[in-house]
């Protein structure tokens, strides 16, 4: 059996990232490449794909494929793998990346809400898991597989309810494959990052008060010491990959946060619940809007708050693919407005 505690080269390897279009994912493709695999982006959208590679390849990254996939349909799963594996020889490394994110108050989350986020976030980090699992387990490398929970599935965060249940189940998928894809010689690494300052702001959905929730978010998780610089955080992440980590925790805030629940449960949730009240109420919007659409906050207290912590944020955004529209926003948003 392979060792999993070696730390080999990941040069030559081929990678696969899903939600590998922006944010985070696109940061991991980077890293990925830097280190000398081959890399498959592999996202919902064929413009925002074209866009990530043509980023990549702007910064010499040599290497990188796209590949359109919806993770929540297991069909095209089996597909993106099969494919890959015809394209490039084999399958060493797999990251569940694909996510979304909704930020309201439970008076403004529906049940659909809820199945949006488990069949995005769980069902495609299943899916992508057991489609994958077949290709590592021939690896010559010894597969890598990782998948991307969050400090929000250790702690339930208030106001992304739907979120921190789907990126639990992720978790506890993540310790169950690892505990029996061992014997095949395949390490599984469960990463829970807190706030990274990545631009998801724009492409998350907001309920509720949509300005002031738009306000409260995109502050928090562009805040230094708060969050974290997403490019070390995908370095960190690749590495633990690299190293063949069981979990990686990133961030001081989102170590310290899963520690207390861990230790003092009841008195977390305590603490949440007093979070809870600090943030907006729930107001009469009828559905989700984007970040990207919600304007400039009319309120001092919320726009102070926006433009004192959404700084570096914003710019992140900029960086890495986040202030496109996807042909299927674009498509919903035409929609709406007929």
């Amino acid at each position: 059996m392979l060792d999993l505690g070696s730390h080999t080269s990941l040069n030559g390897l081929s990678a696969v990232v899903t939600g590998g279009s922006r944010g985070l994912g696109l940061l991991l493709a980077d890293e990925l490449l830097r280190r000398g695999c081959k890399v498959t982006l592999a996202a919902r959208d064929t413009a925002e794909l074209e866009r990530a590679a043509a980023l990549l390849r702007r910064r010499n990254r040599t290497g990188v494929r796209t590949a359109v996939c919806d993770v929540r349909q297991r069909d095209a799963v089996h597909d993106l793998f099969r494919d890959v594996r015809a394209a490039s020889g084999s399958v060493d490394i797999v990251v569940a990346n694909a996510g979304i994110i909704q930020v309201a108050p439970l008076e403004a989350s529906r049940a659909e809400d809820f199945e949006d986020a488990m069949s995005t976030i769980f069902m495609g980090a299943l899916h992508t898991s057991l489609e994958a699992l077949p290709h590592l387990r021939e690896s010559a490398a010894g597969g890598r597989l990782a998948l991307i929970g969050s400090v929000g599935g250790l702690l339930a965060a208030p106001h992304l309810l739907p979120y921190s249940c789907a990126k639990s189940a992720v978790g506890t998928l993540a310790e169950g494959l690892h505990a029996e894809a061992a014997r095949d010689g395949v390490s599984v690494t469960a990463v829970h990052p807190g706030l990274m300052r990545t631009g998801s702001h724009l492409h998350a959905q907001f309920g509720g008060d949509r300005q002031k929730e738009f306000a409260w978010f995109s502050a928090v998780a562009g805040t230094p010491l708060v969050s974290m610089d997403a490019r070390r955080a995908a370095a960190r992440i690749v590495s633990a990959l690299q190293r063949r980590r069981t979990r990686i925790v990133l961030t001081p805030a989102a170590r310290a946060a899963g520690l207390a629940h861990g230790l003092a449960p009841t008195l977390t949730t305590r603490l949440s619940t007093v979070a809870a009240r600090l943030l907006p109420s729930a107001d009469s919007a009828p559905d989700m809007q984007p970040g990207i659409d919600i304007p400039t906050p009319t309120s001092s207290i919320a726009a102070k708050l926006r433009k004192w912590g959404s700084a570096l944020n914003d710019r992140a955004a900029a960086a890495y693919n986040e202030r496109w529209r996807t042909d299927q926003e674009l498509t919903q948003r035409h929609r709406r407005r007929a």
